[in-house]
């Protein structure tokens, strides 16, 4: 048995597109980027051969409970929904 041993393997930076159009993004650059699995992405095509992911920051779950109550005060959803009964 040879006494050879491997170096550190390092992680590949490259990906390929299957037929189904998908793409496996290694997580070292995910870890990078501060992208966990299950947000939601952008994507963009900048140009020929590239594509940038970016981070969807205006999601919609994001947007819920920005209307202050200055809007609609408190009372005001009990209010309307004791008018359909």
């Amino acid at each position: 048995m040879s006494d050879e041993v491997k170096g550190p393997r390092r992680r590949p930076r490259t990906t390929r597109l299957t037929s189904k159009h998908q793409a496996t993004i290694p997580v070292a650059v995910l870890a990078e980027a501060g992208v966990q699995a299950g947000e939601r992405l952008r994507v963009e095509a900048l140009g020929p051969g590239r594509i940038v992911l970016t981070r969807d920051e205006d999601g919609f779950d994001d947007l819920i409970g920005a209307v202050g109550d200055d809007i609609y005060p408190p009372g005001y959803l009990d209010k309307l929904r004791g008018e359909w009964e």
